[in-house]
């Protein structure tokens, strides 16, 4: 199994503006002690965390009111699913607007962009300049029948302006998103099943989840 995902980490910043999670004990092992048998502990977390934390999915209730949310996005649209890798070589334009292959290739599978900006993860490169798809690529993708769409970089979208053409365009038409990949150069480009299954939150359109690639 393939990781490609981010580690999610005590006050690190995912989406340049938003918080950083903050992660403690809600119970210590050290305060546990005193409610179980001796030689008994245990540590029980707690989180506070935006949803746009980490690598996450984003569902249709992220961009529309009436959208489907993580509980009830079908497990299949998130997992085990056929995927096919988008090499977008080093010093191509930051708009990406073609697929290096037929549109039928898409059709009910995750289709995945690896542009490497994951190598900028933490720095404030993350968030300056990041590779994007288009609004035309977007629209083809779902006419193609893709199931899910994956990049490994700051945004989907470009963010120049306060339009999201390519969350429209995929959300509109029930298509999941995963934001944040990384190590998409360890999977293959053909293949592979991808997996990116967040928890089933009532009322939330996004959440952190651990995705991974099996090679076929």
């Amino acid at each position: 199994m393939i990781d490609v995902s981010h580690v999610i980490e005590h006050g690190m910043v995912t989406y340049a503006g938003l918080p950083g999670p903050a992660i403690s004990d809600h119970l210590s092992r050290e305060a546990s002690r005193a409610r179980y048998a001796p030689g008994t502990e245990f540590q029980i977390g707690r989180i506070e965390m935006v949803a746009n934390t980490g690598t996450y999915v984003d569902a249709p209730f992220h961009r529309f009111a009436t959208g489907s949310d993580l509980s009830q996005l079908p497990l299949a649209s998130v997992a085990d699913l056929p995927c096919v890798v988008v090499r977008v070589p080093p010093g191509a334009p930051r708009a990406i607007d073609d697929l290096p292959f037929g549109d039928e290739d898409a059709r009910g599978r995750a289709v995945l962009f690896h542009t490497g900006w994951d190598r900028h993860w933490r720095t404030d490169a993350y968030s300056k300049g990041h590779p994007h798809l288009t609004q035309a690529l977007a629209e083809r993708l779902v006419a193609a029948g893709a199931a899910l769409v994956g990049i490994d970089s700051f945004n989907i979208d470009a963010i120049d302006t306060g339009e999201r053409p390519v969350h429209t365009a995929l959300l509109g038409a029930g298509v999941p998103v995963a934001e944040h990949l990384t190590n998409l150069a360890a999977a293959p480009e053909r293949g592979g099943r991808f997996f990116a299954v967040p928890a089933p939150v009532r009322g939330m359109g996004t959440f952190p989840v651990r995705a991974f690639v099996i090679p076929g």
